[in-house]
């Protein structure tokens, strides 16, 4: 019997063939972190949502239609539009599949199986809202024990092919975290008070997105810093004083556009501080986003105690960006409400994630930015500028910071007060670590925390048994199981933190 040895650097010995894509090697080890993650989760949502479930049933309201004529025909066509790309992505995703395993490399693109599950999920909501459903109520006994026996088979499929030396394709998990969410609610939802306890799933899922704007631009500001190799620590400081620069110049000027414009300014500059220093004088990155914080809050607080205090009407009565609906889209039903009908930092949100995504993955410029963030040495050595690149990047991620401080005091509240962005900055912090570094994942895990969030308040109300403090804990808990890479692999820029001196 043979056995295949690595050498040095990664090869493989004289005489022996490289192992083909797909085929699981002597060298290949598959970790069984997946594996004793989802078994983990799985035993945990068996005893909540199974031995601990109650006869009672939950139910999820949906939001009615402000214009009942106009929802009724955006469900029509939204529904037939879903239809048509669910049928049409779908079969693409089966022909770039099997032509995949036909050529060996058995991969698709990463889009793919994605747009078909956000069609598919928008399919589902659009027929909803042609049936005009206005409520669901699911028995919490009946759907914790099916969610229970579904997630302990997912979690046996994994450990089955971790022991084959295989790994787990991606729609496992992410069937995982769908099965365990649902079951998650239902449970939760059905320990309120009364026979039915029921909640409002338009409302929560619309908290949710409004209290994850300031997370969703604070998770993309550090986005852009990491990925040139710069830790931005001093989020939370950009966020305050971008609130703090919005509220006070909107009140001066009248115009909250003139603040949106500030707090991007305000939010370039603290992030000036943070490149001059670490960049130019290398000086450690974390140490120097933990001093910008404590600055920026004791700055504003002082200004708020002294100026702001004595003269509320002259400086801190900014006013507040409207929201706005987008003709026919705001009508569809669930979606529209949600999604747009938001102010203008809303919509900017959308548009600075597609930006960033499209920016970084698929231009000549993010190209030379994740060079520069995985290797600065090979990226100057082609002529790239590693460190004038660093900080126009730290500059862009301290601008977007800032707009995301001014939901604050222009769309939350229309005032400032002391130490209002409440920590935000550390949780867009972990959400960027959560989502891996990818301006998407970023997204998703802001909206998360956002989730987590709202939720708290709702189980309050229902009087639901479950600790709010739980909730509170928990995108935290999920955020160390990606970094301990039991939800998959999760690797930061590999010069992230590390000075880059030209040698």
């Amino acid at each position: 019997m043979s056995t295949t040895t690595t050498q040095p650097g990664g090869g493989t010995p004289a005489g022996n063939a490289p192992a083909s894509p797909g085929k699981t090697g002597a060298t290949e080890l598959v970790s069984w972190k997946a594996g004793i993650g989802l078994s983990l989760l799985a035993i945990l949502g068996t005893v909540l949502f199974g031995f601990m479930s109650n006869s009672k049933s939950a139910g999820f309201g949906i939001a009615e239609a402000a214009n009942e004529a106009a929802s009724s025909v955006a469900a029509l066509v939204t529904f037939v539009l879903a239809l048509l790309l669910s049928v049409g992505l779908g079969y693409l995703w089966f022909v770039r599949r099997r032509s995949g395993l036909a050529s060996g490399s058995g991969t698709v693109p990463g889009w793919l199986p994605a747009s078909t599950v956000a069609a598919v999920v928008v399919l589902g909501l659009a027929a909803l809202g042609v049936a005009k459903v206005s409520k669901i109520t699911l028995p919490s006994a009946a759907i914790g024990w099916i969610a229970a026996v579904i997630l302990l088979g997912l979690a046996g499929y994994t450990v089955y092919l971790t022991q084959a030396k295989k790994s787990a394709p991606r729609w496992v998990g992410g069937t995982f975290a769908a099965v365990f969410l649902i079951g998650f609610m239902v449970w939760i939802v059905a320990g309120g008070n009364g026979d039915e306890p029921s909640i409002s799933l338009a409302g929560l899922i619309a908290g949710s997105v409004t209290l994850a704007v300031p997370l969703v631009f604070g998770s993309l500001s550090g986005v852009l810093c990491e990925r040139v190799g710069v830790v931005n620590i001093a989020i939370e400081g950009q966020l305050l004083l971008g609130a703090f620069s919005a509220a006070v110049v909107a009140t001066v000027t009248h115009n909250v556009y003139a603040g949106l414009v500030a707090a991007a300014v305000a939010g370039t500059l603290v992030s000036l501080v943070l490149a001059v220093v670490s960049i130019k004088y290398l000086v450690n990155q974390i140490i120097v986003g933990v001093v910008l914080n404590v600055l920026i809050s004791g700055l504003t607080s002082f200004l708020f105690s002294t100026l702001l205090t004595a003269d509320p009407d002259g400086l801190n009565k900014p006013g507040r960006l409207p929201p706005v609906d987008i003709p026919f889209l705001s009508d569809i039903p669930i979606i529209g409400p949600i999604l747009f009908h938001q102010s203008l930092v809303g919509y900017l949100m959308y548009i600075a994630v597609i930006v960033v995504y499209l920016g970084l993955f698929h231009t000549k410029w993010g190209l030379r930015v994740r060079a520069v963030g995985e290797h600065p040495q090979a990226a100057d050595t082609v002529g790239i500028n590693v460190n004038r690149t660093r900080f126009w990047n730290v500059l862009m991620g301290g601008a977007i910071a800032g707009i995301g401080g001014s939901f604050f005091t222009l769309v939350s509240v229309d005032a400032f007060s002391k130490d209002m962005s409440g920590g935000r900055g550390y949780i867009a912090l972990a959400a960027l670590i959560f989502g891996r570094w990818n301006p998407i994942g970023a997204f998703l895990a802001a909206l998360l925390f956002g989730f987590a969030d709202n939720l708290q308040s709702v189980i309050t109300i229902i009087g639901s048994p479950v600790p709010s403090q739980f909730m509170a804990m928990l995108p935290y808990a999920l955020t160390v199981f990606a970094v301990a890479g039991l939800v998959g692999r999760s690797r930061p820029p590999a010069a992230s933190g590390i000075p880059y001196v030209k040698g």
